[in-house]
């Protein structure tokens, strides 16, 4: 039986105009594509991926999360590195997964927190609040309920009459309110929005609004804790929207965009390994990092693994060849197109 749930919010006059607005401005922006595309896709990448984790308190600046993403080690906190390395995988997945399906959005949860927090890839199994301060500004549904109203949701998506533009704000905000998860809810739903622009036009799989929120950083909360208290996301859903159109109008601006400066302005040593801890806190051993990757990713070559942990390839191998021999991991098939299982 379809669900009848839909996310609090009134069709209103300003949304429409905003909308109308968005979608012309789609247009203009897709016009002065050319043959630096692919360039311009990465250049808008990356600014997505830096001010996306800037909300949550990254600090590396643009120049240092281009050079994490050209393999270069980079001068900056492990856990930080190891998020900009998630997000660039979560990001390029973009692609190969349904907006509306569960598995497709707790595999991308384990993408972007690999190695940053205890369940990942799983729906949250204990209470929490969101505080700013001393101040308790949210506290989520409860862990119980989390499944039911994920999958009301997601069946939500896959019947609302909204547009796109609409539904994916809606959205962005539900996923804050259920905070599905332990750690990366912002992420995520910011990840989602974007995901599901992209399937009504594809070129906003590379718009990096990311860049206008993070500006509007207090807005943006503001926004949300009003949604919360009135039981109505329209004014939040409003304030997306504008940040749609302003990144969009930006995007225009700009063409053809600037080439970031990696070299000369970044800091980098030779490639070492980078343990992805917290100062103060145990280095999560690379054998446990293999297995939540390859929990979610069981395809992937052990020269993927090495790339995608920022690890050495004989550290990969060496850490494999361990849980192989512990009975905790096994290849099966050949080796080219078969896939690690955990035991």
């Amino acid at each position: 039986m379809t669900s009848t749930y839909s996310p609090p919010f009134q069709l209103t006059h300003a949304l429409l105009s905003r909308v109308a607005e968005i979608a012309e401005l789609v247009g203009q922006w897709r016009a002065t594509q050319n043959s630096q595309m692919p360039f311009l896709h990465r250049e808008n990448r990356i600014r997505t991926i830096q001010a996306s984790l800037a909300i949550e308190h990254n600090t590396l600046s643009l120049e240092q999360v281009t050079a994490v993403i050209d393999g270069k080690t980079v001068l900056g906190l492990p856990r930080e590195i190891q998020e900009v390395r998630n997000a660039f995988a979560a990001y390029e997945a973009l692609p190969h997964w349904d907006p509306a399906s569960p598995a497709d959005l707790l595999t991308a949860h384990g993408r972007l927190m690999l190695g940053l927090c205890d369940e990942v890839g799983g729906w949250r199994t204990q209470g929490v609040g969101i505080s700013r301060g001393s101040q308790l500004v949210h506290m989520a549904p409860p862990a119980s309920q989390v499944p039911r109203l994920m999958t009301q949701l997601l069946e939500w998506l896959v019947h609302t009459e909204a547009h796109p533009l609409i539904a994916s704000c809606a959205l962005h905000y539900e996923l804050e309110f259920i905070h599905p998860f332990n750690d990366g809810n912002g992420r995520i739903g910011r990840l989602w929005q974007t995901l599901i622009l992209s399937r009504w036009q594809p070129v906003l799989a590379f718009l990096p609004v990311e860049t206008v929120i993070q500006s509007r950083q207090e807005a943006y909360y503001q926004q949300l804790s009003r949604a919360d208290s009135r039981s109505d996301c329209t004014d939040f859903i409003l304030f997306l929207l504008e940040a749609l159109r302003d990144a969009l109008a930006s995007a225009i601006q700009v063409q053809p965009a600037i080439p970031i400066k990696t070299r000369a302005e970044t800091r980098t040593e030779t490639p070492a390994e980078t343990p992805v801890k917290m100062p103060g806190e145990p280095a999560v051993k690379t054998p446990e990092l293999l297995l939540q990757l390859l929990s979610v990713e069981p395809e992937l070559t052990l020269r993927e693994l090495a790339i995608r942990l920022g690890k050495s390839r004989s550290a990969v191998e060496r850490a494999a060849a361990r849980l192989v021999s512990d009975g905790r991991l096994r290849f099966v098939g050949p080796r080219k197109g078969g896939h690690w299982q955990l035991l």
